[in-house]
């Protein structure tokens, strides 16, 4: 239905599917939400603006002793980074058959609830789309439905998508950054992704059980973790697993 001829129904099936998938990945608590928590820190002289009620008893113990309060009696106000910003790449070279779009929407509704403050999908072949950007706020079930909307096209540019979740990833402001690739890796277009790959800080492959080589060999070569799936469940339960 989400590739039915009639526009209107094959939104209105997207978005459906959408809110089906996000119920799916929806197992435990959810994760922080926001672009950060603003929290009470020790002073220092660059930790922020001062925070005065948790600093009040210092302050008038110095005035009263008639001295200058000394910074490490004092706290300030400081805006704690996110745990994690996660980029998923999907592959979308080849058919997207509904097994692929499927598994597709799953991993990106596992990426929204595991990093709602921070995620990007990016849907790549010979060129790279953005379904959302890290820094851009999205509802997740309307990335799910642009998701679902995909269609194969193009070659395989390997290198090109993991350059991309770079960039992504360094405009995060998160302790943790991590790239989930959706693909056999099999390069049949650009250069050599393995630079790539190593230059990111952590990288995690999906790839499909009929056709692991191609990822084997790129997990092997940059210290990335890899998992084998063989449909939209079995990318749930790796990504439940491996984006911890």
């Amino acid at each position: 239905m989400s590739q039915a001829t009639d526009v209107g129904l094959a939104a209105l099936a997207r978005r459906l599917a959408g809110r089906l998938v996000l119920d799916l990945t929806r197992v435990g608590t959810a994760r922080s939400r926001g672009v950060g928590k603003l929290v009470s820190v020790p002073a220092a002289a660059d930790a922020g603006d001062l925070d005065v009620d948790a600093s009040l008893e210092s302050l008038v113990t110095a005035r009263v002793e008639r001295r200058p309060a000394n910074l490490e009696e004092l706290m300030a106000t400081g805006w704690r980074r996110p745990n994690t910003a996660i980029c998923l790449l999907v592959d979308r070279s080849g058919s997207m058959n509904g097994q692929r779009l499927a598994s597709a929407a799953l991993a990106a509704a596992v990426c929204s609830w595991r990093a709602p403050a921070e995620f990007a999908v990016l849907a790549f072949g010979d060129r790279v789309v953005s379904i959302k950007d890290i820094d851009r706020r999205k509802a997740p079930e309307d990335v799910v439905a642009q998701v679902l909307a995909l269609r194969g096209h193009g070659t395989t540019d390997v290198a090109l998508a993991l350059r991309a979740a770079a960039r992504q990833l360094d405009r995060s402001r998160a302790a943790r950054k991590l790239t989930v690739l959706l693909s056999d890796a099999e390069v049949t277009t650009g250069g050599d992704p393995i630079p790539a790959a190593r230059s990111l800080e952590e990288l995690t492959i999906l790839a499909p059980e009929d056709e692991p080589d191609h990822a084997r060999a790129l997990a092997d070569s940059c210290g990335a973790r890899i998992a084998e799936v063989g449909g939209p469940f079995s990318v749930l339960d790796a990504l439940r697993i491996l984006v911890q």
